[in-house]
């Protein structure tokens, strides 16, 4: 089991950046570098979504159309931290982020069996 905390949420003008952290708390079972990492985002009436997967090593990544281009997912895992860097940010964006993790490493689209408690990303037009 692993406990997920995120970081870096914030108000943010249009056509800004932010960079989101995800870091494990407590004394997991398995280090955070030994899982895959997703960030997702839910909105006020809206389904979540999985903007961003990262492998276990780093070597797979992916993102959602909406934020392809925009979004970049890395991980150091020396520091057993995973990174969303948002730039281009669009009121759109606006959501709550949170990442999660999967016990399967090289799945970056899940399942993800382990939820962080999110961080709120507000984007002004």
């Amino acid at each position: 089991q692993v406990q997920l905390v995120e970081s870096g949420g914030g108000l943010v003008q249009a056509g800004g950046s932010l960079r989101l952290s995800c870091a494990a708390s407590g004394r997991p079972s398995r280090p955070l570098s030994s899982y895959a990492v997703g960030w997702f985002r839910q909105a006020p009436g809206k389904e979540r979504e999985n903007v961003a997967g990262i492998s276990w090593s780093g070597g797979i990544t992916g993102y959602a159309d909406s934020v392809k281009g925009r979004f970049t997912i890395s991980r150091d895992n020396a520091k057993n931290t995973v990174s969303l860097q948002m730039n281009s940010l669009k009121p759109e964006d606006t959501a709550v982020y949170y990442c999660a993790a999967g016990a399967v490493p090289g799945r970056i689209w899940g399942p993800y069996d382990y939820w962080g408690q999110g961080t709120q990303v507000t984007v002004s037009s």
